[in-house]
């Protein structure tokens, strides 16, 4: 009897069958062009939008889909295994922290067009020389009267060249040590002075993903686009929203590793060497079963942090522990998915090629895997 998640009831199933033939139709096609030009067009985001793909988890209130974290993860689940990078897991994550620390105006003023795709989010948080390390972030936002001033740059920002909405993490307060100088402010960058999205990064994998650096030259901002009542509050709004996002990544990661399995076990069925089908030979078994087994303590140990985030009871070190393993175990089960299709594993043509190169940066974003155990070496 083949295995199904809890989590997924005869509503999230129907969302399920409408995400994938969408997918199937509408963005499958497009990823060519999309890597050709370093991500995705304005259209794109409002077809998206137009099929529940956006803020499916958000309240209809303020113009998301209305369901549940379930429901995001049908969409982070379809687009890794068909293998699109479309930069939505991170809009949905700034919708969240609008969601939970905005101003009902805020709310109102910025949900309704997210969830049309009309404005596309972004988060700026790392900058050339603070990655992990947050409290070492520099990009300064200076008071003056009602308005924020903020001078800086930020790199490796998802969705950056098509952003409309960036939610910024600066200094606003200089003389103020650690996480206490940090705030969190969103900038609307249509036509905004100063401001300035640089060029494509080139990167190993995602490439139809846009990824870019961000510039800000004295722009200002409202001061009224500070998220929370108080400045100094950022650095404790990243930490309670980073496991929302790592969550995120760890859905993907399953679904991405679940697919890899499913690919090479069809190739290797197909695919003969010595005579006879390459499935034929014990150790391309033996390391199928290892690989199918992985991904399915994998997907037993996601489905319990997905039924506990959904009950409001996952803490963060099961988060921690959930985005260091499952991605982890993605790229291992991909390399050795790449073995088994031998030189065409290798070949950008096959899938399982890109998913090689996609993978890796897993560890590495939303807090890279050795901060994963350092947090949980603290609950130790």
């Amino acid at each position: 009897m083949k295995y199904e998640s809890s989590w997924i009831n005869d509503d999230v199933r129907m969302f399920r069958d409408n995400v994938r033939a969408f997918i199937a139709k509408e963005f499958v096609p497009q990823q060519a062009r999309w890597r050709a030009q370093h991500g995705p067009d304005a259209d794109d985001w409002l077809r998206a939008a137009r099929a529940g793909l956006l803020l499916s988890d958000v309240p209809e209130a303020y113009g998301g889909g209305g369901g549940t974290f379930a429901h995001e993860c049908v969409v982070l689940e379809e687009l890794a295994r068909a293998g699109v990078h479309f930069g939505s897991q991170v809009h949905t994550t700034v919708a969240h922290y609008i969601l939970a620390y905005g101003t009902e105006e805020q709310k109102r003023r910025w949900l309704p067009r997210m969830g049309r795709g009309e404005l596309v989010g972004a988060i700026a948080m790392t900058e050339p020389g603070a990655g992990s390390d947050l409290q070492a972030i520099q990009t300064l936002a200076r008071r003056e009267g009602d308005e924020y001033v903020i001078s800086g740059s930020k790199t490796f920002i998802t969705n950056g060249m098509r952003a409309g909405l960036v939610c910024v993490a600066a200094r606003t307060n200089p003389k103020a040590v650690g996480m206490r100088a940090i705030s969190l402010i969103v900038v609307e960058t249509d036509g905004l002075a100063g401001y300035r999205a640089g060029r494509p990064l080139e990167k190993v994998g995602m490439q139809q993903q846009d990824t870019c650096e961000l510039f800000f030259d004295s722009v200002r901002v409202p001061a009224a686009n500070l998220l929370g009542p108080i400045e100094g509050r950022g650095f404790a709004q990243l930490m309670e929203q980073l496991p929302y996002e790592r969550l995120q990544i760890a859905v993907g990661a399953v679904a991405m590793a679940e697919q890899a399995v499913e690919i090479t076990t069809r190739y290797v069925k197909e695919r003969k060497a010595f005579g006879k089908p390459l499935f034929d030979l014990q150790n391309t078994r033996f390391k199928l079963a290892e690989c199918k087994t992985r991904a399915q303590v994998g997907r037993v140990f996601l489905d319990s942090c997905i039924e506990r985030y959904l009950a409001g009871r996952l803490d963060e070190t099961s988060t921690a522990m959930a985005k260091y393993w499952l991605t982890e175990m993605q790229c291992r089960i991909v390399d050795e998915c790449v073995q088994l299709h031998g030189g065409y594993g290798y070949m950008t043509e096959y899938p399982i090629a890109r998913m090689w190169a996609d993978a890796r940066v897993q560890r590495i974003y939303a807090g890279s895997n050795e901060i994963m155990k350092e947090l949980i070496a603290w609950s130790l």
